[in-house]
């Protein structure tokens, strides 16, 4: 892959648009499709829960948390238009009856009151955010008291070995994470590392790691 190709490709995936963008949505899935599921289980969803994703992409595993259950209610926001208008028509019924609706917003100003969300989770976004210290406040304010929130991210070393992780990306360790998520408001109760597939680029294998943070608005 030349530098001018990845270049392209980051930019797609901090925000997809057109062809390309619908393409990378769907390759997104594929790619992290264990990332959503090892997260989706922490959530522990109850009856009645208010979830709130924040990057859900094109919305593909929405159906994974409200299948199950009607009471439970699903907001998802993302930074990309296209994104919105793909999760809309992928999740036409959850719309329709109103379980689910999503929200062109960037995470440091989500369109919820304060104290309306019980959980909220985020996968593979905070590399693109320019102060995340603004986003994890933001996300603090909308969580009820004692709300759940799920930072889940690939660690800092399979991060540095992606290729295209050198053009617009900040890469995260731990310490640096936990220390973000307890100074804008959130208690760490625990950080999982799942171990998946390696992965392959240019012929080099990269040991894949996934974090994901588990908290609470305190």
């Amino acid at each position: 892959m030349d530098n001018d190709f990845l270049q392209q490709l980051a930019q797609q995936l901090r925000k997809p648009d057109g062809e390309m963008g619908k393409k990378v949505g769907e390759n997104m899935n594929a790619s992290n499709v264990l990332m959503n599921t090892f997260t989706l289980a922490e959530l522990d969803l109850q009856n009645n829960d208010v979830i709130l994703e924040i990057g859900m992409g094109n919305g593909f595993f929405v159906k994974d948390i409200l299948t199950n259950d009607a009471s439970i209610s699903y907001y998802g926001c993302d930074y990309s238009e296209l994104m919105i208008s793909e999760a809309n028509a992928l999740n036409q019924s959850f719309v329709e009856s109103g379980q689910a609706q999503f929200f062109h917003a960037s995470a440091d100003k989500l369109p919820f009151k304060d104290h309306s969300i019980d959980k909220a989770f985020t996968i593979n976004t905070i590399y693109f955010w320019a102060n995340p210290s603004v986003e994890l406040t933001e996300i603090h304010r909308v969580l009820k008291p004692q709300g759940k929130f799920f930072l889940t991210v690939r660690s800092k070393s399979t991060m540095e070995n992606i290729p295209v992780t050198q053009f617009g990306f900040k890469i995260y360790d731990q310490q640096l994470l936990k220390d973000l998520l307890q100074t804008s408001g959130f208690k760490v109760n625990s950080v999982l590392e799942k171990a998946e597939p390696d992965m392959e680029f240019s012929g080099n294998t990269i040991k894949v790691t996934t974090w994901i943070f588990c908290a609470e608005a305190v």
